[in-house]
């Protein structure tokens, strides 16, 4: 059940739902103006470069694809479960996604590709850490599916069916704080460019490495 969602859960995931919206608002101001965070603008690009026959655009979506799936599939093997759960290497993953944002935002003040590889590297990870729990989806680096889930929970409730509140809840918290984030990203952008994803690395860094000492010196005592 929802209600079963700890409060960690609600922290942590409005808390990432606000890195990828400030990564995504570097991705469309940088030099490339493309997303970052999630893949369906993505895929459609590189269907066009394959329609177009343009070789060099069909490697750029293609690597940007690839470095994303390779952030999922990386966090699938280190955190091992699909549900959220204390005691899980959630520190790892976000001390991982830190490394990867401070290494992308200088390569992308430089305009260099492989910045942008290696903060869809970071989104991967992020949004694979962040997955099921007691039947509540969390998603945290697209709007999509949240959008989507929202309105079919108004439609219901208009109808007078029975609507857990709750996630009703989870949308807004993901939905807000993704564009809090773009927004504070664009506002950081007109004044550090590129180097405003220090602020989500740092950020990452700090909660990853503050969870891992907790899971290291309190979870293994219990």
């Amino acid at each position: 059940m929802i209600r079963q969602l700890p409060r960690w859960a609600w922290i942590g995931g409005g808390l990432l739902a606000l890195v990828a919206g400030c990564i995504n608002a570097v991705g469309y101001l940088c030099f490339r103006h493309q997303p970052v965070t999630h893949l369906t603008g993505t895929s459609t690009q590189f269907g066009i470069a394959l329609a177009q026959g343009d070789l060099a655009e069909v490697t750029h979506w293609g690597l940007t694809i690839v470095s994303f799936l390779f952030g999922a599939m990386l966090s699938g093997f280190i955190v091992e479960q699909r549900t959220l759960q204390l005691g899980r290497r959630y520190g790892v993953v976000l001390t991982i996604e830190s490394l990867l944002l401070f290494a992308a935002a200088p390569l992308i003040h430089d305009a260099r590709d492989l910045g942008l590889y290696l903060a869809a590297t970071a989104c991967g990870l992020q949004n694979a850490m962040v997955s099921t729990y007691s039947g509540a989806t969390l998603r945290t680096t697209h709007l999509s599916g949240i959008f989507t889930d929202l309105g079919m929970y108004l439609g219901q409730r208009l109808r007078g069916l029975n609507v857990d509140v709750l996630r009703i809840h989870v949308c807004l918290l993901v939905a807000g704080h993704f564009i809090l984030g773009a927004t504070l990203g664009a506002f950081g952008f007109a004044y550090l460019q590129e180097r405003v994803l220090l602020v989500p690395a740092v950020l990452t860094g700090t909660v990853g490495l503050a969870y891992a000492i907790y899971r290291h010196f309190f979870l293994r005592r219990v």
